[in-house]
Formats: C-alpha cells, structure tokens, sequence
C-alpha cells in the first residue's frame, strides 16, 4: 500500500539545513495500523507530510497503491503500470484525495457548524447537494455524532472535534488515513474514545492508518507494527508485540519503559531502597521476561529444582492485541552456584533474563 525509499528532507533556513529525514525506507501494508514514534524533532511529523507530498523530500520515492512517486532533482515523477512520466498537479491532487489526515489541533472551521466542516470536503467533487447531505450524515453516525450536526465546534468537547475531524478526513473514502498526533490534546477518557473508533473503522472500512505519536501506550493499543525515529532516522522497526517483548534500541527500551510500571525498579535502584537490598544469605536482582513462548510455572520449577528463592520486588503484564507479555523484577535468593544453575534454566525456557 505505502513504500517509502530512501527518503531525505532538508530544511534551509537562514541558521542553516537541518535534515529532518534521512534516508528512511518502510513498507506500510493494505488494511494495517502502522505507527510512528519519535520524540519531538525526530521527524515523524514530516514523514507523514512526505507521504501526501504536503512536504516534498529533497531525495527518494513514496509509492502509493501503486503508483510511485520519484523526486528528481527540482522535479516529481509518476510511474504507474510501468509508465513514467512527469508528475502534473491534477494527478498529484488526485493522488492526494486518496489520502485523509487528522490532526493534533483538529483544524476545524470556528464558523461552520458540524455539517459544514464534514461537508467542506465535498463541495467541490461534483456531488448533487443530496448526495453531500446523505454522506455528511453517513459520516456523522459512523463516527456517533449524528445528534450535533448543528453544532458549532465552540460548542463540542475535544473528542468530539477530533470525532468531526475524523467525519471530514473520510468524506472522500480515502484508502489510506494519516493521524498527526491526533490523541495529544485529549484527555485519556477521549484519548481511548478515539482510539477505538480507529481501530474500528479499520475493521470496518479496511482503510491503512499511519498514526504518529510519541505516546508508546498508542501504539500499544490500536497499531499492529511500529517503526521508532531519532534524529531524522529510523532506528528500529517491526511487529508491536516484538518491540515490546525485545527492545533492541535505548530509545525504544526508553519508549516500553514509559509504559510499564517495571521501569520504576530503576528509580528504586539509584535511591537505593530497601526493596532491592539485599537480605539474609546471598541474592541477586533481575529483571524476567516472559512472552508468548513460555507456557509453564517456571518460577515455582526453578525454585523447587534449584533450591533458590525468588523474592517478587515489581510484576506487570501487558496486553498488545490478543497476546500478553509479562515481566518481573525479582531477587533471587540462594548461593552462587545454585543462582547460576537456577538462571541458565531460565533462559533455556526462554525466559529472557537480564541483571539489574
């Protein structure tokens, strides 16, 4: 559906270029939920402004349904059904209407009520003025809000703007739906409002949705792969339950972390409390994951066999779609050997084992 290939852009400003993106290469898949992650300035927010040309990269290609988009030198060229050719504005706008985005802010009209603002979209496509008043209210029952057609946004509370956002990003039937940030000023009841209605109009449109944010609970809750930027790159990319079990990246480890209590053991740690001390006889801290691979109470077995004592300072599990993740942070308790022994048995359970 989306492929982005080696993909750089440079900002020029009187201070200098900043290259905001460099050299990104992702494949977006029909029908999924990607995401996007990064820290402000990492340049998620111009990768998706790449995706619907509304910044153009100085290098590469954006491949839409099929249709690839090449930059060459000052100039943009389409390859449709092995023909290229120059890029002109008609194709490009039509290429464009394909795509909705919402926003962080909701960018809605003050002055136009929850009619217009979804209508606003339609008004220049050639539709009769009861094919727009049908579609208007179409969009407005499926995003709920059938009963405020004749609000104004003044009047609406912050989910229920990015509600009518999400109407107007939809009145074309776009394939594909671009979320800048659009749960970031919301708070968490309209945040979850929100991201279940994407998630359910995924399952019922089958429309792809890129959503960018710096929230790692967003990702964990709507989004079936996530690709994580710093300083204009992508650093690490793959299947959510992977990135959430296996972090490779700080920042990513960074981004996991932001969403799991476990991440607490590090503060413990440097305040030096009484939980991670150690007690009588010997102990060590660590840190236990368990996924998807492990089916069996290896804790009580390890203890049993070896002989050891496993006191649980923080546990968690986290749900990403319909499989769980949970982790730990234990003292074991036992002599060295015995620990030793104890920990290798972990790990060929696979249990990932790391030292605090």
């Amino acid at each position: 559906m989306i492929e982005i290939e080696n993909v750089t852009k440079i900002f020029r400003t009187k201070a200098g270029s900043v290259e905001a993106l460099k050299d990104v290469n992702l494949k977006i898949n029909e029908g999924e939920t990607y995401g996007v992650i990064g820290y402000s300035g990492a340049g998620k927010s111009t990768l998706v402004r790449c995706i619907n040309f509304l910044e153009t990269p100085d290098i590469g290609a954006v491949t839409i349904d099929g249709k690839r988009i090449e930059v060459d030198g000052d100039r943009l060229f389409l390859t449709d059904n092995g023909e290229r050719k120059k890029l002109s504005e008609k194709e490009l706008s039509r290429i464009r209407g394909s795509i909705g985005m919402i926003f962080q802010h909701f960018n809605l009209l003050d002055r136009s009520n929850v009619f217009d603002n979804v209508a606003y979209p339609l008004r220049h496509t050639g539709k009769t003025k009861a094919e727009i008043h049908d579609r208007v209210f179409q969009l407005l029952e499926l995003v709920g809000l059938e009963s405020k057609v004749n609000s104004y946004p003044s009047e609406l509370s912050g989910g229920q703007k990015q509600r009518v956002a999400i109407a107007r990003a939809l009145a074309n039937n776009p394939k594909i739906l671009l979320s800048d940030e659009a749960t970031s000023a919301l708070d968490p009841d309209a945040t979850e409002s929100i991201l279940n209605l994407l998630k359910d109009l995924n399952r019922k449109l089958g429309v792809t949705i890129v959503v960018i944010t710096h929230e790692m609970g967003v990702i964990k809750t709507i989004c079936d792969r996530v690709a994580v930027m710093e300083r204009g790159r992508v650093v690490e990319e793959g299947k959510v339950y992977d990135i959430f079990s296996n972090p490779k990246q700080a920042i990513t480890r960074r981004f996991v972390n932001s969403t799991s209590s476990l991440s607490k053991v590090d503060e413990l740690v440097r305040k030096d409390s009484p939980l991670v001390k150690s007690g009588a006889g010997e102990s060590r801290l660590y840190r236990l994951v368990f996924d998807k691979k492990v089916n069996s109470p290896v804790i009580s077995e390890v203890s049993r066999k070896f002989g050891v004592d496993f006191n649980i300072i923080l546990a968690n599990v986290e749900v990403i779609g319909d499989e769980t993740i949970g982790a730990m942070i234990v003292k074991i308790i036992g002599d060295d050997k015995a620990i030793d022994a104890a920990l290798t048995y972990l790990s060929a359970t696979k249990v990932r084992v790391e030292a605090v």
